[in-house]
């Protein structure tokens, strides 16, 4: 049984609205829901949920452009639900902020078993602990922040388990199994070209603010974070 949370399901389909509604609450959640995608940002920011569930398409403003705007704001948790199988429209959720996606149509079981794999990532996260500094980055664990060339970098909760799941192994090859274990979860859905999405953004956003690349492709393996100890 679920230890409990807020979700906001914001679809314009009354009937995920319903089954959604219906089934997190069997499971201990609070659930509140909107139509559109301006009624789900106004209601995402006056009450901050713990995690999202949002419809890729809706009116008045599309989940992309949503999910754009909310992490203007927030670093809430966001499952983003697709009736397009293409992985383009995937991995463009993935990279304007998404957390996870669910095709539709979807088992609300699944639905359910997805929104509690993201938020025991959010329970458990990290145990206390002392800054993890490098030489372009510094990560604190306990505030989930760190800074890259000295300055915050704005990351997304998945983003920053990533990055922090690197910094823990500095040096080690990390397979995407390995990876989608650490920052996922063993009981992820998705395919491992989740993993090739996030790391490019990390990257982008590190080398963006020291011009180094600290998280280097290890040919026929994975990733290897690089970053010298301070």
């Amino acid at each position: 049984m679920a230890t409990g949370g807020t979700i906001l399901v914001i679809d314009d389909e009354a009937s995920i609205r319903n089954v959604a509604r219906a089934y997190l609450e069997h499971e201990g959640y609070t659930v509140r829901c909107a139509e559109t995608g301006p009624e789900g940002l106004r209601m995402a920011l006056e009450q901050p949920p713990d995690l999202i569930i949002l419809d890729l398409m809706l009116p008045g403003m599309d989940g992309m452009e949503l999910t754009a705007r909310l992490r203007e704001h927030s670093d809430v948790y966001i499952l983003m639900l697709t009736a397009r199988s293409d992985e383009v429209d995937r991995v463009a959720g993935l990279r304007v902020g998404a957390d996870d996606y669910l095709t539709k149509p979807f088992s609300p079981r699944e639905l359910v078993a997805r929104v509690e794999a993201i938020l025991r990532r959010r329970r458990g996260v990290t145990p206390r602990s002392n800054l993890l500094r490098f030489t372009h980055v510094e990560i604190d664990p306990d505030a989930r922040e760190a800074r890259a060339g000295g300055q915050l970098l704005e990351l997304t909760p998945t983003e920053f388990d990533l990055l922090l799941a690197f910094a823990r192994h500095p040096g080690r090859a990390l397979s995407r199994e390995e990876l989608i274990e650490k920052v996922w979860g063993a009981d992820f859905y998705g395919t491992d070209r989740v993993v090739d999405v996030y790391v490019g953004q990390v990257r982008r956003k590190i080398e963006a603010l020291t011009g180094a690349t600290v998280i280097r492709t290890a040919r026929g393996v994975g990733y290897r974070f690089v970053d010298p100890p301070a």
